[in-house]
Order: C-alpha cells, then structure tokens, then sequence
C-alpha cells in the first residue's frame, strides 16, 4: 500500500509516519510538506525502524502540478497540512483560507482525478464554535474563528470524495503531548514549558473555560488504526478529555507545588466546547486511555532537557 501525508513533517504527521511505517501493509509513505513551520525534526535524530519505505516531497498544496505528480500510485491520503496557530485564530484570515480552505479544495480535485481508494482528513472541534451544551456529530458546524470556518470549508470540499471512495472526517480535540516536532502554542504543551522552566504560567480569560483535549500518542494511533479499519465514510469526533483550563492548572500545582499563576484579562469569560467522544472510535480504534492526566504530564515533562 502507497500512502501520501500531507503535513507529513508536522506535530501529528511526525508522530504518524513513524507508526505508519511499522505498518506491514505499508509498503511507501510519501511525506508532502512546504516546512513552512520551519520543523526539521523529523529527519534528525537516527534513522527510524522501516526508514527505506520513507519519503520527501517539499511541496505545497496550492501547487496543483505537484499534487498531480506526487498523486500517482497512491492508494490512500492522509490530509494533515494546514495553518494552525491556536492562539491567534481569529487574525489573518487570508492565510487559513488559503492553506486550509483553497489547499484542501486543490488537493481534492486532484484525488478526484487519481486512483486513491481512501482518504482521511484531520479537520478540528473548531467547526463547532461555541456551546453550553455538549456536541456530538450530530450537531450543527458553527465555526466562530476563521481557522474554524476555514477547516469546515475543507471538509465540504471532501465530502465530494464520498461518492468515490471511503472518506473519513475526523474532527480532532486539541492535541497535547511530547513529539519532537513539537507544537509550543497548543494550551497544554504551552503550560507544562513554562511551568517547567519559569514556575510560571499565564492565564487567558478566568481559567473556567472548556476544551476538549487529545494525547498525541492517541491521535496517531488513531489514524494509523484507521487505515485497515471497517469505519464508513462519514464524520467522528476525535477526542479524550474535557477539561477546564483550571484543571491543567491544578494538575501542574500539584506536580510543581510552587508553580505560580497569573491571570490576564480574568474579567473575560471565553467560549465553551465540550465535545462528547464517539464510543464507536474508542473501540474501532483502540483509543483506550492507560494513564491519568497527571501521569501524562509528569511523562511529558521528563522529556525536557533540565
């Protein structure tokens, strides 16, 4: 089987390939990436097992001649490139529209014209908004960000694909965790930095807001379990924990007991999204969590250098 990851040199792609390439079923996997987030961790640090199945392609999606090219023999498509800059979703909207909303369009016309059989995109919670109430599939997109429109936008655009091949949606939580091609502006991975290094965070807002969160080690199982797996052709919720802002704070503290805190306007209160999780993932795609949130972080922190 030939795979194509876009995005292959990215926070989750990184992760993917890796457990792509254990795969016996896999036999290429083709990493497309512009490196635009200027990570080169994916090629350093020794060769991973299975290596000689691996390769680069530095391309962008908006370059519909090298879509085409990298397309042939390519049985299925893992879509993960796009602009991602969790803290400042809501400024330049150009930018998502054009990677994430024009990108995905140019990359499905060109599936559409190839002879992939699967297609699998990493879209985001964010289609949501905003609710009081817990979300499932069921409920109706209200993306308030233009990151959030922009990732919805994508997924019209692949649920084109659905008449032709299997197509799956997974809306992903925020992704957390130790990669090396780690992501330092998702919430927690920005938190246990700086409560490791300074003893200090920041807090946007009065800390009560609401997400729903995923462990990196979850997401790329996940999807690598998604390749051989019997889910049809629809949308699924792809997330583990839902948690206060609060309560990451809380679970530092307690790791860090003279962890320190501030609060920047606390007078604010910011959105709320609890996402509920599709039992049919956990158990299709083996997303069984082994450990508590606090053995997670304490994991995640003894990554660090010092």
């Amino acid at each position: 089987m030939k795979i194509l990851v876009t995005g292959g040199a990215g926070y989750i792609g990184t992760e993917l390939v890796y457990t792509l390439a254990q795969q016996k079923s896999v036999n290429e996997i083709i990493v497309f990436d512009n490196l635009s987030r200027i990570n080169h961790n994916l090629f350093i640090n020794g060769k991973m097992k299975n290596y000689e199945k691996v390769s680069f392609v530095k391309g962008d999606l908006l370059d519909s001649r090298s879509l085409k090219k990298v397309l042939i023999g390519v049985d299925v498509v893992y879509h993960l490139a796009a602009k991602v800059t969790t803290p400042f979703a809501n400024t330049d909207p150009h930018f998502f529209e054009q990677v994430n909303h024009w990108g995905t369009a140019e990359l499905v016309y060109a599936v559409e014209n190839s002879d992939v059989r699967k297609f699998i995109y990493t879209s985001s919670t964010s289609v949501y908004g905003s609710s009081k109430k817990a979300v499932d599939e069921s409920t109706i997109p209200n993306p308030k960000t233009f990151y959030g429109i922009s990732k919805l936008r994508g997924e019209e655009h692949v649920t084109r694909l659905s008449h032709k091949m299997d197509t799956l949606i997974f809306r992903c939580g925020n992704v957390y965790g130790y990669s090396k091609s780690m992501r330092f502006d998702a919430v927690i991975n920005k938190f246990v930095f700086e409560a490791n290094f300074s003893k200090r965070i920041t807090i946007n807002g009065d800390g009560r807001q609401q997400r729903s969160f995923i462990h990196i080690d979850q997401i790329k199982n996940a999807l690598g379990n998604a390749l051989d797996s019997d889910l049809k052709t629809g949308v699924y919720n792809l997330v583990k924990r839902d948690l206060l802002v609060l309560d990451v704070v809380d679970t530092l503290k307690q790791m860090i007991p003279e962890l320190e805190f501030n609060f920047v306007n606390q007078h604010l209160k910011l959105r709320q999204l609890k996402v509920m999780e599709n039992q049919e993932i956990t158990n299709k795609l083996k997303l069984e969590v082994n450990q508590t949130f606090e053995e997670e972080l304490k994991q995640f922190r003894e990554r660090f250098s010092f």
